[in-house]
């Protein structure tokens, strides 16, 4: 009798095994090197697509798909890969496509660094619209979540997902002055998170050396990670200080997390400026000494030694109190001149300067709005400086009152020996902080950062491949499952039967970062195919023109 059972135990197996063998599925991706995303060895599989979801993975062999039927041999296979900071916020409105990421592998791009694209009060609203540069919209929404639709109507190659900034939600209440909310503001920017939380959001992003985040104290933003960790969400920040203070920047967002009870996420992790590489060390044992006493802090990065933003970060935050406009007016008077000029060639301790830090002459301009200041694109401050005849200080001040902007600058800061230890931390995942992009059209009208068409192929090429700094296995899962995970997002990020079919097939041996400082606007190599919910959108390296993304909701949203 009990072979008889274990008879029937194995026919049913059979039975079973040969129906599914011989079930229909639309697509079949064969014979790849499969990386689930779990960060364990991978195995030679196939896997096949049902619609927008991942139907089977095994053995398929004398199969073929439906509609298509993809030979993977001698190719990796994994799940897309998340970009933890993005800022497509607008470039996504101009094209859909977003090359610049799609072609790394990016299917999942996740924005709202401090501040979001909602809620938007109406002076808000018609603020953000004068500050508009090349690309030009008209903002027909209010709410996060109502932009986040908007863009997966309109039609987008990725899917979209984004915190909401507490900058946003201050301005909404307080304008742009530094100074902190009343009782009954504080409740109402608290509200607006809550608010956008149901709508989706993933939490609450901070920025804490650009104007008017700076101007938020501890208390107001733990007050706001609260909101959030009401609905599971988490509160990620550009930390009050990635240089001078950075030690303090840190234990800062530690004591939110705790406080609030609420993971948190540290935004591009560096510590900028030479003088202050080797507090690189100091700051992991903090975090590790937190994680260990069970607050959850993870961290991402880009990789590389420079970054982006733009003059703001070199000028005190006084004298941007008010908004541009306000900043602009006080930097023609004579007197505020040469405050500013004094603070600026100054070691603060109150404020960020990342163009000291850098210096000068390690301060490269990349955008402009006004077609007259193009012509120095891709000059150092230093040499602009000495084009016009003064100091760079000055320079810097004049730039911003013709420019009417911010001005984009790249600083480069970092180390390339912090770089490496930063990306083998096992809570560390990554982030481009740029737009996505295509090499043509209004984008390049200004130059760009190269992470933005290369922070994820750079990681893959340069320093798992090439340089071994970290596995193939543990780089996927620092792409895939951790972010995922760390945003509690359902059915992505792993190759799972079930999950939704964001799926890569590349060439490692082909996988390179084209981008340079020099020539940034080129697109990454390697990337074969791109499926986002089961539908092809990169097809032998060329883009389809399918726009299949959605908005990815978090832990909060009600339906």
């Amino acid at each position: 009798m009990r072979y008889l059972t274990l008879l029937n135990s194995l026919l049913i197996v059979l039975i079973l095994t040969s129906c599914q063998q011989k079930a229909s599925y639309d697509i079949i991706i064969k014979n790849g090197m499969v990386y689930d995303g779990n960060g364990g060895e991978p195995q030679k599989t196939d896997i096949a697509i049902n619609a927008d979801t991942i139907a089977f993975i095994g053995n398929l062999s004398g199969q073929s798909g439906s509609k298509q039927t993809i030979d993977a041999q001698g190719l990796v296979v994994s799940p897309g890969f998340v970009n933890m900071l993005s800022w497509s916020t607008e470039s996504l409105i101009q094209d859909g496509r977003s090359m610049g990421e799609i072609m790394q592998g990016v299917t999942l791009e996740v924005m709202g660094e401090g501040t979001s694209m909602g809620p938007l009060s109406d002076s808000v609203k018609a603020y953000e619209q004068k500050l508009q540069g090349d690309i030009k919209y008209k903002i027909e929404w209010t709410t996060l979540g109502e932009y986040l639709k908007y863009l997966e109507k309109k039609g987008v190659s990725t899917n979209v997902a984004s915190f909401v900034g507490a900058a946003t939600v201050r301005a909404n209440e307080l304008g742009y002055a530094n100074r902190p909310p009343k009782p009954d503001e504080l409740e109402k920017m608290k509200q607006q998170v809550r608010t956008a939380m149901q709508e989706g959001a993933m939490g609450v992003g901070s920025s804490l050396i650009y104007m008017p985040g700076t101007y938020a104290n501890t208390h107001e933003l733990t007050e706001l990670a609260k909101a959030a960790s009401e609905y599971g969400g988490m509160y990620i920040s550009h930390i009050r200080s990635e240089g001078n203070k950075l030690e303090e920047a840190v234990d800062e967002i530690i004591k939110i997390a705790k406080d609030a009870k609420i993971p948190a996420e540290i935004y591009h992790l560096k510590a900028a400026g030479k003088d202050n590489w080797h507090k690189m060390d100091k700051v992991i044992t903090r975090i590790d000494s937190a994680r260990k006493a069970g607050i959850t802090i993870t961290t991402d990065m880009y990789n590389y030694v420079a970054g982006a933003t733009g003059l703001d970060a070199a000028m005190p935050p006084w004298v941007q109190e008010g908004g541009l406009p306000q900043w602009r007016r006080r930097l023609k008077e004579k007197a505020i001149r040469i405050k500013v000029g004094e603070e600026m060639q100054a070691r603060q301790k109150e404020w960020e300067n990342l163009c000291l830090a850098a210096g000068p002459d390690k301060t490269l301009l990349i955008g402009f709005k006004q077609d007259s200041l193009r012509k120095y694109i891709g000059k150092t401050l230093t040499e602009v400086a000495a084009l016009r005849n003064k100091t760079w200080y000055e320079t810097a001040m004049d730039l911003v009152i013709e420019d009417d902007s911010r001005v984009d600058v790249v600083y480069f800061l970092m180390s390339e020996e912090n770089v490496k230890k930063q990306m083998q931390l096992p809570y560390m995942s990554f982030g481009s902080d740029a737009s996505s992009m295509a090499p043509e059209g209004v984008f390049i009208k200004s130059s760009a950062h190269p992470r933005a068409y290369g922070n994820f192929t750079r990681l893959i090429g340069k320093y798992v491949r090439d340089e071994k700094v970290i596995s193939l296995q543990e780089a996927i899962r620092k792409l895939t499952s951790l972010p995922c995970d760390n945003l509690k997002v359902k059915k992505r990020g792993r190759l799972k039967v079930g999950h939704y079919a964001d799926v890569l097939v590349f060439d490692l041996a082909r996988m390179q970062d084209k981008a340079t400082f020099e020539k940034p606007h080129q697109l990454s190599e390697g990337m074969v195919h791109v499926f986002v919910n089961g539908q092809q959108v990169i097809n032998s390296g060329t883009h389809t023109g399918v726009k299949p993304g959605r908005f990815v909701k978090g832990p909060g949203w009600k339906p």
